[in-house]
């Protein structure tokens, strides 16, 4: 999938910007509070895409994965001057496109409002709800 003009999508781990994540993730529905010392090991122990416009960083997106048979999306954000773009788009088709994740056998995400977009991509709602069992911990990131 092609980027408009201008902006620019990368994999070098080492151009991800932890401190325009936190930015964006300490307002977010998903991680309220997160501390940029926890944006920052998560984004060191995960593989990490982001899209730029300039020299800043306007969309990300991070995968937690074996790189064998489990992928898990976390953090998919666009800042909101730069939606209605296809960069949303733009990430996922890379990411379901890069042969190290093609051949996973399953991959999860957690989305409150984002269904649509997945769907496009072959994403559906869990059959087997009885089968999924989680952990919560709603006070992770309170002080």
């Amino acid at each position: 999938m092609t980027l408009p003009a201008g902006y620019e999508l990368t994999e070098d781990q080492a151009r991800i910007d932890a401190v325009a994540a936190h930015a964006y993730l300490t307002r977010a529905y998903w991680s309220p509070g997160i501390s940029a010392e926890t944006v920052a090991t998560a984004l060191a122990n995960s593989h990490c895409i982001a899209i730029f416009h300039g020299s800043e960083q306007v969309a990300m997106a991070r995968v937690i994965t074996d790189w064998a048979t489990f992928a898990y999306l976390a953090d998919v954000y666009v800042l909101e001057e730069h939606r209605g773009r296809g960069l949303s788009k733009a990430m996922l088709a890379h990411l379901h496109g890069d042969a190290r994740l093609r051949d996973l056998r399953r991959w999860v995400l957690f989305t409150r409002d984002a269904h649509s977009l997945y769907e496009q991509f072959g994403w559906f709602v869990g059959k087997h709800p009885e089968r999924l069992m989680l952990f919560d911990n709603p006070e992770a990131f309170s002080a």
